[in-house]
């Protein structure tokens, strides 16, 4: 009897620490969903055709057209003197017909001004520059 007690014992026991390890590492390893729609990440980005992504500047994200590429700088303030939303592509980077919801998603760099857009599809990337001051906006693919 005390043999079964302790074998039982022993088995919850590693059950637990297994189950402890396991559980942060299994967090870990999850993407990051930066949706941010109506305040419920859970939404994917494969059933919305609009993403906001944030950048390291608080007052400001990038908002993605995930059927077709096209980006958008958008500005908030608590002040109201500096919202504002402006283009950083407005060309359509896939024809009409192949447009799909979550076809592109964006990347942050090591840079806050930089992010990478994906083709999900068919891997094309571009490289994504938001500024404040027009001239230092862009959008240029990388082959």
């Amino acid at each position: 009897m005390m043999n079964r007690l302790v074998i039982i014992m022993i088995s919850v026991l590693l059950l637990s620490t297994t189950y402890a390890r396991t559980t942060p590492i299994e967090i870990l390893n999850k993407p990051i969903d930066y949706t941010v729609i109506d305040n419920n990440p859970s939404l994917s980005q494969h059933v919305v055709a609009y993403r906001l992504f944030p950048t390291e500047n608080m007052w400001t994200f990038i908002k993605l057209n995930t059927r077709n590429g096209k980006i958008w700088m958008v500005q908030y303030d608590v002040n109201g003197n500096n919202r504002f939303e402006t283009y950083l592509n407005l060309s359509s980077l896939v024809s009409k017909d192949r447009e799909v919801n979550g076809r592109f998603t964006l990347y942050p760099t090591q840079n806050i001004y930089t992010f990478i857009l994906l083709d999900q599809l068919d891997g094309r990337t571009w490289q994504i520059q938001w500024a404040i001051e027009p001239e230092n906006r862009f959008i240029i693919p990388i082959k």
